[in-house]
């Protein structure tokens, strides 16, 4: 496990965070279809929060894109690094999120995000940031539509609609599972809409949410546990009376 500290000129704010944004968005690649769907590797990113404790855990998982066998998995955990802003989340997640990816043994080949790319209000979310800082292929898939609308997609597996901010079109609304309510995806940096639906759905042979994902939820969630544990008990050892 890696520990992790707010990177040095972090912004603090919300007016100086909006404005990475602003800087960052341009450089978002939009044209490229990204890697095709089964073949290299995959990971799955997420994040896990203990906000009285100002902890946060990030978790890699690294998976085989043929099989959806584990290659490699990693996790570091840090202080919170912003406060909860709507629309600003990426800068509580990144700081840990790429700790954990540096830290793998191998190269991650297409990054899944647990949230939003080119759907987020600004027009450039966890995926996109991710993958405008890293230069990896990125994709969002997320469970619920945020702030969009969408018409409910065909009932079965593959159906999908588009997700839209009033009449512009910023990813789908995608059914992974026959009749069970679909996962929201949007594009990253890299990768066209029509591969990162393709990807998602060939992570999700089994479950509504990508494997990436279940996995890396899973992972930073005992990292998580692990940390607070371990908080704890050094708080406990400092407050022991010595004799």
């Amino acid at each position: 496990m890696t520990t992790v500290g707010v990177p040095a000129g972090w912004p603090a704010t919300e007016e100086e965070a909006r404005a990475v944004q602003d800087r960052l968005r341009g450089r978002v690649v939009l044209d490229e279809p990204g890697p095709p769907p089964g073949t290299g590797r995959v990971t799955g990113v997420d994040v896990a929060y203990d906000d009285d404790r100002d902890l946060v855990a990030a978790a890699a998982v690294v998976l085989d894109a043929a099989t959806l066998e584990v290659v490699a998995e990693t996790t570091a955990v840090g202080r919170i690094s912003f406060p909860y802003v709507p629309g600003l989340l990426a800068f509580r997640e990144i700081p840990t999120v790429r700790a954990a990816l540096d830290a793998l043994p191998c190269p991650p080949g297409l990054v899944v995000c647990d949230g939003y790319g080119l759907a987020h209000p600004r027009r450039f979310g966890l995926a996109s940031h991710l993958g405008v800082l890293t230069g990896l292929p990125t994709i969002g898939v997320a469970k619920n539509p945020f702030t969009f609308t969408y018409n409910d997609p065909g009932p079965g597996r593959g159906s999908a609609a588009p997700l839209l901010s009033g009449t512009e079109d910023v990813g789908r609304a995608l059914r992974t599972r026959d009749g069970v309510k679909p996962v929201f995806v949007s594009v990253g940096h890299r990768v066209s809409l029509d591969n990162a639906l393709a990807h998602t759905l060939a992570l999700t042979p089994a479950y509504r949410l990508p494997e990436t994902t279940r996995r890396a939820d899973a992972l930073c969630r005992r990292a998580l546990q692990e940390a607070t544990a371990g908080a704890a008990q050094e708080a406990s050892m400092r407050q022991a009376p010595t004799s």
